[in-house]
C-alpha cells in the first residue's frame, strides 16, 4: 500500500489557505511556523507535486494546490463527520453542534432555543456564529459549522434542509403618522423614498420585498440599514415605514417605541425559516430532532 498523506498535513494546508499567511496559520494550527512549513513540503513531496510557490518574501498556491485545499476540506469535514457518528452512536442528541444563524433570526430565536436544549438535552452544546446567508453557506461548505438556520429562500443547491416554521412579515409605522395610511396598505399612496429596508447583503430585504409585492422601487429610501433595531430607530424618528418579521416584534424590538403594527399587502406575507445541513453529514438525526424544537418555538409565536 502506497504511504497516504497525512491529515495533519492537509489541516496545515488547508489553514495555509484560509490565512494567506505563515504566521496566522500556524496560530490556528497551534504549531509553530516551521512545524507548518516543513508538514506542507513533506505532503509536497508524499504527492510529488508542488503545491506552493514561494520565494523569501511572499507564496502563491498552484493550480494543482488550489485543488488539493478543495478535496482536502472535504477529506477533513469528512473525518470530522466520521468521528462525530462514532462518538455520538445511540446517542443522538448529544456533543457540540457549531449553529450558523443569520442577524434577521439569531437575536430573537437563539437564545429561547438553547434555554430550550439545555433544559431537553443537557448533552448537547451549541456554539453559535451570527453571520450572512452567503458567508455561512460558505463556511458549511468548508465545514467550519455543522447546521445553518436560515431563511428561505436560498441558494441551498448541494445541501439538505429541514423547513422548520414560517415567520409573518409586518408593517410598521408611528403612531402620529398612521392616519396618513389606511388598512388595506395601498403602497401607491406611500411618499417615495418612504419605505426603509436593510443592506441587500441581508436576505430579509429580498424576501420582503417578494413576499410583501412591493414592486415599485420609488417607494424605497436609498439608506440602507445593517439591522432590524436600525430600522426602528429610523421608522420610530418618523422618517416611513418598514417590514419587520413577527419573530422580532414577538421579541420586544417595538419596546419603548411609539411605533403601531399594520399587515401588509398581499396573501398573508412571510419568510419560511429552515434547518439546511451537508448532505454527507452523518448527524441527521440531531439535526431533525433539534428542528422539532425550532418548530415548537415558532409555532409559539404565531
Amino acid at each position: 500500500m502506497k504511504p497516504l498523506p497525512s491529515l495533519k498535513n492537509l489541516y496545515y494546508l488547508v489553514n495555509l489557505h484560509q490565512e494567506q499567511n505563515f504566521n496566522r496559520a500556524a496560530g490556528v494550527c497551534n504549531v509553530s511556523q516551521s512545524t507548518l512549513s516543513s508538514g506542507i513540503q513533506n505532503l509536497e513531496e508524499q504527492l510529488g507535486y508542488q503545491l506552493i510557490e514561494r520565494d523569501h518574501k511572499s507564496f502563491m498556491f498552484t493550480a494543482i494546490g488550489e485543488e488539493v485545499v478543495q478535496r482536502a476540506r472535504k477529506i477533513l469535514t469528512d473525518v470530522d463527520d466520521l468521528v462525530e457518528l462514532v462518538k455520538n452512536q445511540g446517542e443522538p442528541m448529544t456533543g457540540d453542534i457549531r449553529l450558523g444563524c443569520i442577524p434577521t433570526i439569531a437575536p430573537f430565536l437563539l437564545s429561547r432555543l438553547m434555554k430550550q436544549c439545555h433544559e431537553s438535552y443537557p448533552q448537547l452544546s451549541l456554539l453559535l456564529k451570527e453571520d450572512t446567508t452567503d458567508r455561512l453557506l460558505a463556511s458549511l461548505g468548508k465545514g467550519e459549522l455543522d447546521l445553518l438556520l436560515l431563511a428561505l429562500p436560498a441558494d441551498i443547491t448541494g445541501y439538505h434542509s429541514m423547513k422548520v416554521g414560517i415567520d409573518p412579515f409586518k408593517m410598521v409605522i408611528h403612531k402620529d403618522l398612521a392616519n396618513r395610511v389606511h388598512e388595506p396598505v395601498d403602497y401607491h399612496a406611500l411618499p417615495d423614498e418612504s419605505i426603509f429596508l436593510l443592506h441587500s447583503e441581508h436576505c430579509i430585504t429580498g424576501h420582503a420585498i417578494t413576499a410583501c409585492q412591493l414592486g415599485d422601487s420609488r417607494k424605497v429610501n436609498p439608506f440602507a440599514a445593517t439591522s432590524l433595531h436600525t430600522l426602528v430607530q429610523m421608522v420610530n424618528s418618523k422618517l416611513g415605514t418598514t417590514f419587520l418579521p413577527q419573530m422580532a416584534i414577538d421579541a420586544g424590538i417595538l419596546n419603548d417605541t411609539d411605533l403601531m403594527v399594520l399587515t401588509p399587502p398581499g396573501d398573508l406575507p412571510f419568510r419560511e425559516i429552515g434547518l439546511v445541513w451537508r448532505q454527507t453529514t452523518s448527524r441527521i438525526r440531531t439535526f431533525r430532532t433539534l428542528g422539532l424544537e425550532v418548530q415548537k418555538l415558532l409555532r409559539q409565536t404565531m
